[in-house]
């Protein structure tokens, strides 16, 4: 039975400080990319949560040898960029976009056969965006609905795939990824242009691992890598998740009284648009003690309690900042006026319709205070809050969302707490820590 978990209102603020996990785009990466090497990679920080464990189990499944040191600390040793080998059964990607999507791309140019399965919300969620790109690459891969549902197989190729240049209808790390990842294997030079950039920790890391890269614009460019040029780090240190840390940036700034220091935060360019819209909302924020952790950017975040206002943005932030709508979402319920959220469309492919999610979930607490629309959502500031049974729809950022909310409210009854765990498994632990300090 699914976890039912009793929001408490916040007394007194939530005060202290927390290290943010390691972020869940960094950790999936980390595993795969060593796992193309021929030497052990040590990764700290790595995020032990269900997703990122998804990655493990395929990557293990392949023939990567993957040991854990500790909870948050892992040893991988690959067979080299081509040695991966045929799995013996069906492989699982769980509730795991990013592990579906990226390993398709991988596993597009690879000698064997696979076959890729996922939970009932993977199940549902499209695939032909990343399935179209890689079959103009020469792949053969088939599906569930027309190809664009799991299960998909993936069937041996005997040549090299054709380097492209793919103009992406959609600014998708995800679908990008997949295809710079199969542009490893190809025959020449494949390149990507977005619409808007999104986030780069696959140009990133690929090139910490010396693969070539080159930008221009919107456009990414990975050459093919020959096996002697891939070379892995030692050691991969992975940064705070500035998704996960933007639940706690809504809460301070919200709950009256609070105050928090938040560590090891990952702060890429490519991310920070949560930053940039919570500073023109009126937070406190306080960016410090910047540097550099396994090649990404991170500070520490200091935030308190403040008054916000309402503010409008759309489609060219939003690549920066699609994983925290839900978190926006529910300062922008405390904020004096209108929040106007446009272009945000890509969240109704999500692990839930987080559009449709946020209107008839945030409403059973605030009603009245969202109009749903098509591409995203006006959300009305200053409205009454209630105490309310609420819904997580088995999507972790609409649980911490929603917890947030419910804590800086009049509380609530939240179902299908665990779906927490996909990402952020110590989340309602750091929330009770916080509240008990801010009693004292």
């Amino acid at each position: 039975m699914a976890e039912l978990k009793i929001i408490e209102p916040a007394c007194g603020g939530w005060r202290g400080s927390l290290t943010i996990p390691g972020d869940k785009s960094v950790s999936h990466r980390s595993v795969m990319f060593a796992g193309l090497g021929d030497r052990p990679v040590h990764i700290r920080n790595f995020l032990h949560a269900a997703d990122c464990l998804s990655t493990v189990a395929v990557m293990r499944a392949l023939g990567v040898q993957i040991q854990f040191l500790g909870e948050h600390e892992l040893i991988v040793t690959g067979k080299g960029l081509h040695g991966l080998t045929e799995p013996m059964g069906v492989l699982d990607a769980g509730n795991s976009g990013t592990t579906l999507r990226l390993m398709m791309g991988l596993l597009a140019a690879q000698p064997f056969f696979s076959v890729f399965t996922g939970d009932a919300s993977l199940m549902q969620r499209p695939m032909g965006r990343v399935l179209q790109p890689l079959s103009q690459m020469g792949a053969q891969i088939f599906g569930r609905n027309g190809n664009n549902n799991l299960p998909l197989s993936i069937l041996p190729m005997q040549k090299k795939l054709r380097g492209i240049c793919y103009d992406s209808p959609v600014a998708s790390a995800q679908v990008k990824s997949a295809i710079l990842l199969a542009g490893l294997y190809a025959d020449a030079p494949t390149t990507v242009t977005e619409p808007y950039v999104s986030r780069d920790h696959t140009e990133q890391m690929l090139a910490g691992f010396g693969v070539r890269m080159e930008r221009s614009g919107t456009s990414v460019t990975v050459f093919p890598v020959q096996k002697t040029k891939y070379c892995a780090p030692e050691e991969i240190t992975v940064p705070g998740d500035i998704s996960s840390a933007a639940f706690f940036l809504a809460a301070a700034s919200i709950i009256s009284g609070s105050r928090l220091c938040l560590h090891n935060v990952g702060i890429n360019p490519t991310r920070t648009g949560i930053l940039d819209v919570f500073m023109e909302m009126g937070a406190h924020l306080c960016v410090k003690n910047r540097r550099q952790s396994g090649g990404e950017p991170v500070a520490d975040i200091e935030v308190e309690a403040a008054p916000l206002h309402g503010v409008s943005f759309g489609a060219q932030i939003m690549p920066r900042l699609i994983d925290e709508i839900p978190a926006l979402a529910a300062a922008a319920l405390f904020a004096d006026g209108d929040t106007v959220i446009t272009g945000a469309g890509e969240l109704r492919v999500k692990e839930t319709d987080r559009l449709h999610a946020i209107a008839e979930e945030f409403q059973k607490i605030a009603p009245g205070s969202i109009e749903e629309r098509e591409d995203g959502l006006v959300i009305h500031g200053g409205a009454q809050l209630q105490h309310a049974r609420v819904a997580s729809r088995g999507d972790h950022r609409m649980a911490m969302s929603l917890a947030v909310l419910g804590a800086a409210g009049e509380g609530a009854v939240l179902e299908e707490a665990d779906s927490v765990n996909i990402s952020y498994p110590s989340f309602f632990s750091e929330i009770k820590r916080l509240q008990e300090s801010g009693r004292d």
